[in-house]
C-alpha cells in the first residue's frame, strides 16, 4: 500500500475515490437498516458500486454507531437515512471509569467483518481491475477515538470534560483507542487494505486541543496498524483549516477533508508523501446539485489543485442516500475530462 500511495503521487493522471455505499445499496434495491445491519448486503452494495464506477478504491459503509453500540449505546436505525446515537451511554464521571472496553463479537463489529471479509476476497477478481496492474485496495471504515468518546458521553459533554476533568477524558480516549486498535487489527486480516477513520469531532478543538485529545491516539493507532500492507487514512470534515498540523502528526498515509476547508490551503500542510483527498460537497453537489454544478464545481477544484501530484478527488464525507446516479457519472466523466487536457 506504501507503493499504492506512491503510485498515485506519481502518475500524472488525478485519481478518484469518493466515499460512498448508499448509491449501491439503493441499486441492489435495499435499504440503509439491511446494509448496516447484514455483512453480505454490505458487501453487496460495495461490489456493485466496484463495477459501476472507476473508483482508484472501493470504500465500505461510514458509519459512525457501529464502535458506540459494542460499547453498549443504542442505536436509532432507519430505511432511509445512517444511523445514529439515540442516548447517551455515560452519564457522568464515575460511570467513563467503570466502563469496560467490549470484544469484538459485540453488536454488528461481526457484520461489518463479514462485509469487509467477502469485499476483499472479491475485489481480487481480474474482471474488476479495469486496466490496472493489481486489484483496487478496499479500504475499511471506523471511527475515531475522540468522535467515538463524544458518542458515548454526549459531545457537548466531552467538550465541558475535557477542562473540567481532563483525566476522566484522557481514560475514557484510551478505552475508545484500545478497542478501536484492536477492530482495525481485525478489518486488517480480512484482507482490507487500509481503513478510512472518521474523526469528524476533532474538528471542534483548536489546534493544541485536537494534539492532546485526538491526534495522539490516532498516532496510537496509526503506528500499531499502518505498514506496507495496510493503510490509515483519517477523515475530519470538522477540520476548517485550523487543526491539519495536529492531523498529520498521526503519520497517518492519507488525509480527508470535507468541504469546510479550502483544500489549496490545507493540502500546504500535508506531507508531499501523504495523499490529501477531498472535498467536494457530499449534500449540495452530490445530492442535491446537477450534473452541470457537478462538473463545474469538479473542474474548479481540480484547476486549484493542479500544483499538488498527491491530491485525489473526493467527496467531502460520505455521500448519502438518495444521491442520484447522474451526479456521480458526472463527477467521473469531469475527471476524465480534465485528465485527458
Amino acid at each position: 500500500m506504501r507503493q499504492w500511495v506512491a503510485d498515485i503521487i506519481r502518475q500524472r493522471e488525478v485519481a478518484a475515490i469518493p466515499v460512498m455505499t448508499h448509491p449501491g445499496i439503493e441499486q441492489n434495491g435495499h435499504t440503509v437498516r439491511q446494509a448496516v445491519s447484514d455483512g453480505n448486503i454490505h458487501y453487496q452494495a460495495v461490489m456493485t458500486l466496484a463495477k459501476h464506477f472507476p473508483s482508484a478504491a472501493a470504500c465500505t459503509i461510514m458509519d459512525l454507531t457501529t464502535e458506540a453500540e459494542a460499547f453498549g449505546a443504542e442505536i436509532a436505525f432507519s430505511d432511509d437515512a445512517v444511523p445514529a446515537v439515540a442516548s447517551r451511554l455515560l452519564p457522568d464521571v464515575q460511570s467513563i471509569y467503570d466502563l469496560q472496553v467490549p470484544s469484538l463479537s459485540a453488536g454488528r463489529i461481526p457484520q461489518y467483518l463479514k462485509a469487509n471479509l467477502l469485499a476483499a476476497r472479491d475485489l481480487k477478481a481480474p474482471s474488476l481491475w479495469r486496466g490496472m496492474e493489481e486489484a483496487p485496495p478496499l479500504f475499511a471504515g471506523c471511527i475515531g477515538p475522540f468522535s467515538l468518546a463524544g458518542r458515548l458521553y454526549d459531545m457537548s459533554d466531552i467538550m465541558v470534560l475535557i477542562y473540567e476533568h481532563p483525566e476522566a477524558a484522557h481514560v475514557l480516549l484510551d478505552k475508545c483507542t484500545q478497542f478501536i486498535e484492536k477492530y482495525c487489527e481485525a478489518l486488517k486480516l480480512t484482507g482490507a487494505n487500509g481503513v478510512l477513520m472518521a474523526e469528524p469531532a476533532a474538528g471542534l478543538l483548536s489546534n493544541d486541543d485536537c494534539l492532546t485529545f485526538s491526534s495522539q491516539y490516532v498516532k496510537r493507532i496509526v503506528d500499531r496498524v499502518q505498514d506496507d500492507h495496510f493503510i490509515v487514512i483519517l477523515h475530519n470534515c470538522g477540520n476548517q483549516g485550523h487543526c491539519t498540523r495536529a492531523m498529520v502528526t498521526t503519520g497517518a498515509a492519507a488525509y480527508h477533508f470535507g468541504n469546510k476547508c479550502q483544500m489549496e490551503e490545507v493540502i500546504r500542510d500535508v506531507p508531499p508523501t501523504a495523499l490529501a483527498m477531498g472535498n467536494l460537497d457530499p449534500v449540495s453537489l452530490f445530492k442535491d446539485g446537477t450534473p452541470e454544478q457537478m462538473r463545474e464545481a469538479a473542474f474548479d477544484l481540480l484547476d486549484k489543485m493542479r500544483p499538488y501530484p498527491n491530491f485525489v478527488l473526493s467527496s467531502g464525507c460520505d455521500t448519502p442516500p438518495h444521491t442520484p446516479i447522474e451526479n456521480i457519472n458526472a463527477f467521473f466523466d469531469a475527471l476524465n475530462e480534465w485528465n485527458k487536457q
